[in-house]
């Protein structure tokens, strides 16, 4: 629960010396998109593991660069609600960031979220924006008045400063994909000669309805690698098919895989795994698939789960399937959205469906030009299916990007090619059995 708290930040890779990106802008900015909320991370996690559980709710506040408003809004004069005009003289540590920019030029913004919980969508009032990077890697350029972002997702867009230069643009992350309690967060796109505190004389752009799957839907599935992109190999070695539900331990509310809760060991995977350390996790091979008579769109029969702590074992350089599938939670009519992320390696996306997946499905792959992500979601009731290469020796975590989500065992772990790991620094191994092996070997 570490970024409920605030521990997150970007870090930017620069192109190698000599290589030229496959597209020009004159400028660019950051933002760094992020929730709060006003009870402590800790606080949080108490609640999270009580029985019975006590959900943290939604944010108070969504934040772009770490700032935002609580009890006072910025574009009040175009809202329906009672919040008031937050009056703001710019020196603030709560004032918007305001991105300063000249008349017809093209600026790149890099995207990052880092948000804890809320799936996000953002746009720039009047004008286009053209996606060209996700997660690091390049894509056919693909222009939206409007985007969806999930936890744990980068992009880069570019957008030209083609509008009245005598004005100033509202930038809005809403909240998608949760009935949204939180209001919109706003920061200033300022044309430069006009005051940056003349504000927007329009109101700030209006994200697609918050449960309009089929729109969100539909932006990730036009998101496809630039020609010239990797592309992935034909067949898979292994398919690993991966159930997300929320289930019940002890009277305990938790999220599973396979009806296993990932619970962490005390000794870290990579030291138990390539020193041999048997009692150090639960060497029981995790299921692989799940009943066929599940009901994906249905309560489960029986909503009790166990905790686990074992390990998908990779074979090295072989190429793995992984379908997310998703389904309904504890209460009837409810599916929530889950973005997954990957430790360690890139996957190519390679499509999206609803309902329960099955072999026929493979047709609908797209193994022409699928985007290469490390992160991926899964839409309620629905499936997404990604392939990756087990070329990165190590002990991988995969897990949903929402923090409470994990923190409620919604994980799983990879390892691959540990053998051929050389050298494993002292503080990565002092924890748990591989601590005693350490100190072991110092009084030898």
């Amino acid at each position: 629960m570490q970024r409920s708290a605030g521990l997150y930040g970007s870090l930017i890779v620069e192109v190698t010396d000599g290589e030229k990106e496959p597209f020009h802008y004159d400028g660019e900015f950051n933002l760094l998109l992020s929730d709060w909320w006003h009870k402590s991370s800790h606080e949080q996690e108490v609640d999270l593991s009580s029985n019975p559980m006590r959900w943290i709710g939604e944010p108070q506040t969504l934040l772009i660069n770490g700032r935002g408003q609580f009890n006072c809004s910025l574009a009040a004069l175009f809202s329906n609600s009672s919040s008031s005009q937050c009056n703001l003289r710019g020196s603030e540590q709560c004032a918007p960031n305001i991105l300063h920019v000249l008349p017809n030029k093209t600026y790149r913004l890099r995207i990052a979220s880092s948000t804890a919980l809320a799936s996000l969508n953002l746009a720039i009032g009047n004008h286009k924006m053209t996606l060209v990077e996700a997660d690091g890697n390049y894509l056919e350029p693909y222009s939206v008045s409007n985007m969806d972002i999930y936890s744990g997702e980068t992009y880069s867009v570019l957008f030209t400063t083609d509008q009245e230069g005598s004005k100033n643009y509202w930038i809005s992350v809403s909240v998608r994909g949760r009935e949204p309690n939180t209001p919109q967060a706003l920061i200033i796109l300022n044309y430069i000669p006009t005051s940056a505190s003349n504000l927007p004389n329009l109101p700030p752009p209006v994200a697609p309805l918050w449960n309009d799957y089929n729109y969100s839907r539909s932006f990730s599935s036009k998101i496809l690698a630039l020609k010239g992109s990797p592309k992935p190999p034909k067949k898979h070695d292994r398919r690993i098919i991966l159930l997300n539900t929320q289930n019940l331990i002890d009277g305990y509310t938790k999220w599973a895989i396979n009806n296993l809760s990932l619970v962490l060991p005390a000794t870290p995977y990579l030291g138990s795994i390539r020193y041999g350390l048997n009692n150090a996790f639960d060497h029981k091979r995790p299921p692989e698939n799940f009943g066929p008579d599940y009901d994906v769109s249905k309560p489960a029969s029986n909503q009790n789960s166990t905790y686990g702590s074992g390990v998908y074992m990779l074979n090295f350089n072989t190429t793995i399937d992984v379908i997310l599938q998703n389904a309904n939670a504890l209460q009837a009519n409810v599916s929530e959205i889950h973005p997954w992320h990957l430790h360690g390696h890139d996957f190519w996306v390679l499509g999206y469906g609803e309902g329960r997946f099955n072999e026929k499905n493979e047709t609908q792959f797209n193994l022409k030009n699928p985007p290469l992500r490390n992160t991926a979601v899964i839409f309620p009731y629905g499936w997404t299916a990604l392939r990756f290469v087990a070329d990165n020796p190590g002990a991988w975590a995969f897990h949903c990007h929402i923090e409470p989500h994990l923190h409620m065992g919604m994980g799983v772990v990879f390892a691959e090619g540990v053998q051929h790991v050389k050298k494993i620094p002292n503080e990565a191994l002092a924890c748990g059995l591989t601590a005693k092996m350490l100190m072991n070997n110092v009084h030898k």
